[in-house]
């Protein structure tokens, strides 16, 4: 059975320094740590990537992907992105499906984020980088259908996607959209929130969280990681109760 490594998105600790959260999560007991680029590693800054894949690594952590805000926007550019995921020694970098929701986007709207993303992947892995869709809503990949298209039309081995439980979703429906893009799927975003946006422990959605475990620990091409992403009231102190969690779930 292939190993999920349990880790850290470092945005779910944005009010704190990278050092910090290395700490915790080396104290969590977690494995690895998704940097994001919008605080801890900012995109182009290659000294301060290297520096904290140096600290990542020197506390037994290992830097697993790079967050980034790249949406496929035809005047942005992905090179920046690259040269901190180098840095960082990653292989794989989040990036956003565009800024629309797949029901309010045009035929010119698919078309334009599709060649854009087909010509960053297709940069990335001249560096030997792959890309992964953010799975969320208002983008083009905010259902299992519309993801699975624009896999589809880049056609590039070097494009994955993530996948994470729909906001307000039952549980049958989100083991459903997993189930249609697991074989794309390359790290799942982990946490509990319910009805809504509130964000509960990962404990009170027992129901989920251990049907996904299972489902996905038998897949033949299992997400390389689970990483949780935010905890309630953003509080520290619940990271070892929330990665504890985590770790019961990878030991079904």
């Amino acid at each position: 059975m292939t190993k999920i490594r349990p880790g850290l998105c470092s945005v779910t600790f944005r009010a704190l320094d990278a050092e910090e959260v290395i700490g915790l999560a080396a104290e969590a007991g977690l494995e690895v740590i998704e940097w994001g680029a919008d605080v801890h590693v900012p995109a182009g800054d290659i000294e301060r990537a290297a520096q904290v894949a140096t600290e990542t690594a020197d506390a037994g952590l290992a830097s697993c992907s790079y967050g980034s805000y790249f949406r496929a926007g035809p005047d942005e550019t992905l090179t920046p992105i690259l040269d901190s995921a180098e840095a960082l020694g990653v292989d794989r970098v989040r990036i956003w499906a565009g800024h629309l929701g797949s029901s309010d986007a045009t035929d010119v709207d698919w078309s334009n984020t599709v060649s854009r993303l087909r010509d960053a992947t297709a940069e990335a892995e001249d560096r030997g980088i792959g890309l992964a869709l953010e799975f969320h809503s208002g983008t083009l990949a905010d259902t299992a259908p519309t993801t699975l298209r624009l896999l589809a039309d880049v056609n590039s081995p070097a494009l994955s996607t993530y996948w994470q439980p729909t906001v307000a979703a039952t549980v049958d429906t989100v083991l459903g959209e997993y189930r249609e893009i697991s074989a794309q799927t390359t790290a799942a975003h982990v946490f509990s929130w319910w009805p809504a946006q509130e964000r509960l422990p990962l404990r009170a959605r027992d129901a989920l969280w251990t049907r996904f475990f299972a489902e996905a620990l038998a897949v033949p091409r299992p997400p390389r990681d689970a990483l949780l992403e935010f905890v309630p009231g953003d509080d520290p102190a619940l990271l070892n109760g929330e990665a504890a969690a985590l770790r019961s779930y990878l030991s079904i």
